[in-house]
């Protein structure tokens, strides 16, 4: 564990205030879970809470079967990090953090279509040039996830268009349930 120097008292009710640095650190924004554990030493542990984490690997196996069919690189993204990927530049994303850009359009409940090459940054420190559709995945009235499937050398037709739909409400109707 990381020391932080930080010391906080909780009020009457039993709250505490997360710090904005730490917060910040960590990407929770506000109206965000966390999620609560001890450990074995009987530390309380806070961690963002993402319903997309239990996906697990039927995330991975659900893009990997779409990309045996599309041949277009697939990413299945929480409100953090890519969780699932297959294609080209697979071992380039994996469990990375996501760019600002990306959390923006999650947080926003985009959908979009790039029928030409236009710039796409997956994580802060990586970008690429790539024609793209992006859909949010949203489950019980939250986004929690963006579906994307992308490519460097062809257009991305109505068919991508139409499977990466498909994908974000499925993956919205198993996280629902």
């Amino acid at each position: 564990m990381k020391a932080t120097g930080v010391v906080r008292r909780i009020d009457e009710l039993g709250r505490i205030v997360i710090p904005k640095e730490i917060r910040k650190t960590l990407r929770i924004h506000e109206g965000e879970t966390v999620e609560i554990y001890i450990d074995n030493n009987e530390n309380i542990i806070l961690r963002k809470y993402s319903a997309m984490r239990k996906l697990g690997d039927f995330a991975q196996n659900f893009v990997d079967s779409i990309y045996s069919f599309v041949k277009h690189s697939i990413i299945i993204t929480d409100t953090d990090h890519i969780i699932a990927t297959s294609g080209d530049l697979k071992k380039e994303y994996h469990n990375c953090s996501i760019s600002d850009s990306l959390i923006r359009t999650i947080q926003r409940r985009e959908n979009i279509l790039e029928r030409y090459p236009k710039t796409l940054k997956l994580k802060d420190d990586f970008e690429i040039e790539c024609t793209y559709v992006m859909n949010s995945i949203i489950c019980h009235g939250d986004a929690v996830g963006l579906v994307i499937i992308f490519s460097q050398t062809e257009k991305i037709t109505e068919l991508e268009e139409k499977i990466a739909q498909i994908a974000a409400q499925f993956l919205s109707k198993y996280l629902e349930e």
